[in-house]
């Protein structure tokens, strides 16, 4: 793949898969199409600070996912934090929400530092952090959008939030600006570390504890998920059809 075009076919093809295999990766899969539909929409339209190394961006971003998407599918190894996010998706106990989040914390914790980084090989970083934030508030503003909206593919998770009140569950917290502040350092890191092995693996174990607590929240959060999840709908295509609605909705 080596433009935005490319990423858009393989996407389109990854969402069709999951809906075909009633496979809950749909559910991130939907989510950033609508964010590379978005990114590729500012490109034409000069959005960026540096629009052609946007694409180099977005493409190296996008690939990350979907090479981690391919070799699990294969069986192959891939990062532990997409693995807990992939192996997730086979369970029906989790919210819709849960998948997003799941998706989202491998992809801008883990991948988008990496991704940045390998964008400026050879440069200074810092020139690349205006269009690194733009990048992350397109996905906050059609996380939020979903969120505001959630009540269309799950009709009452408005609940948690007044039950849970006061409780420290990432869950409910989980914050892409948080997540992007730390992405930043990350690449930072990356970036001037020659051992990159090294940085993957050792940020990978990090990002994996916060998936698991996504994966498994406290026990009386649990307890809410659970009735929640009952009255989710069921079809996973179903669900990945309205959430598309919700989420274009969301960026217009």
């Amino acid at each position: 793949m080596n433009t935005i075009d490319d990423v858009l076919i393989r996407m389109d093809q990854i969402v069709e898969e999951c809906k075909a295999k009633q496979s809950r990766i749909g559910y991130f899969a939907i989510l950033y199409r609508q964010v590379t539909r978005r990114v590729k929409d500012g490109i034409l339209a000069g959005e960026f600070e540096d629009n052609p190394r946007m694409e180099v961006l977005d493409v190296l971003f996008a690939k990350r996912f979907i090479d981690a998407y391919d070799r699990w599918a294969l069986r192959e190894t891939c990062t532990e934090s997409w693995r807990l996010a992939f192996e997730a998706s086979k369970d029906s106990k989790h919210l819709v929400l849960q998948h997003l989040f799941l998706g989202i914390n491998a992809h801008i914790n883990l991948d988008l530092g990496i991704a940045a980084s390998e964008t400026m090989v050879g440069k200074d970083l810092i020139g690349i952090q205006g269009d690194f934030n733009r990048i992350n508030a397109l996905l906050a503003e059609l996380v939020d959008g979903v969120k505001s909206n959630i009540s269309k593919v799950s009709p009452i998770f408005g609940w948690l939030i007044p039950l849970a009140k006061g409780r420290d569950e990432m869950l409910l917290n989980f914050s892409i600006q948080i997540a992007r502040n730390g992405a930043w350092k990350y690449a930072g890191e990356y970036h001037a570390d020659p051992n990159k092995e090294f940085q993957v693996s050792d940020r990978d174990k990090n990002i994996a504890v916060l998936a698991n607590k996504l994966i498994s929240p406290g026990k009386f959060l649990a307890f809410i998920v659970k009735i929640v999840c009952l009255l989710e709908w069921k079809s996973v295509s179903k669900t990945m059809d309205q959430l598309d609605v919700v989420v274009e909705k969301s960026i217009s």
